[in-house]
């Protein structure tokens, strides 16, 4: 269905809408963090999103059980580590959840704020 504006027809709105799983900004900061690489350290994750090692900890088993990213833990020498990469299926979530918002955006756009 389409509405009629001062312009003309509004067109409906997109069905793809944005991912509820990764909406926060908090999860969209951690998730966009690591599409620039396969892995990422703990530590450089909390850095780049800017949030505490709590939050992430918390966050990122949100988005393991999601299917979105995996946790891997390790040592480097006797030092334990964790490291936080993308799945398949959470990289293609990221670009369809950005897609979404770019449209949203181009509708507010189109409107000459």
């Amino acid at each position: 269905m389409t509405s009629e504006s001062a312009s003309g027809p509004t067109p409906p709105p997109s069905t793809v809408a944005p991912n509820p799983a990764i909406h926060t900004t908090t999860r969209l900061a951690i998730m966009a963090s690591l599409a620039a690489a396969e892995e990422m350290e703990f530590g450089t994750v909390r850095d780049a999103a800017e949030i505490s090692d709590s939050v992430l900890s918390k966050q990122a088993a949100a988005l393991e059980s999601a299917g979105y990213l995996t946790i891997r833990k390790g040592h480097v020498g006797r030092r334990p580590r964790t490291w936080l990469s993308l799945t398949p299926e959470g990289r293609a979530a990221l670009r369809s959840h950005v897609a979404a918002l770019r449209r949203i955006l181009g509708r507010a756009e189109a409107q000459d704020l």
